[in-house]
């Protein structure tokens, strides 16, 4: 087998890894994996409409509707007209909940991997964000064209 295949397959292999550890920490936090995923969404960007989070996630309006009804269950996010365009509503992460519900099932993991990296050069260090910053890239354009061909 080639680098280039060996690589391509670490790659598969360390994204089915995050799949299978995002899906444990979501049932530990009692939700989906990806829906413990598109929360990080709302805790990264803040609040946004409904439109504007149907938008990143890649979700059917419906099925953000759902999304945002299990959160609000759960007392994540609020529910705010929009102040401008009462037929806007606004989703108001509760980031301290989410933190306090999340944060304990990362410690550890945030923890190692810190360490994990503190084993590296700077150089190596370059060479992974360089990776990571083109890869998300690529991954960016895919979506993008798949999302203009539906």
């Amino acid at each position: 087998m080639s680098a280039l295949e060996e690589i391509r397959k670490l790659s598969q292999q360390f994204a089915y890894t995050s799949i299978q550890m995002h899906e444990a920490i979501g049932r530990k936090a009692g939700m989906s994996g990806t829906d413990h995923k598109y929360l990080g969404f709302l805790i990264q960007r803040g609040e946004m409409t409904a439109g504007e989070f149907s938008a990143i996630t890649g979700l059917t309006t419906g099925a953000t509707t759902s999304l945002i009804d299990r959160f609000e269950k759960k007392k994540l996010v609020e529910r705010k007209p929009d102040k401008t365009d009462r037929r806007k509503v606004i989703i108001v992460p509760d980031t301290k909940k989410i933190a306090a519900l999340l944060k304990p099932l990362y410690e550890d993991f945030q923890t190692n991997t810190e360490n994990l990296f503190a084993t590296f050069s700077t150089e190596e260090l370059k060479v992974l964000e360089r990776y990571f910053l083109n890869a998300m890239e690529i991954m960016n354009r895919k979506i993008k064209t798949i999302n203009q061909n539906q």
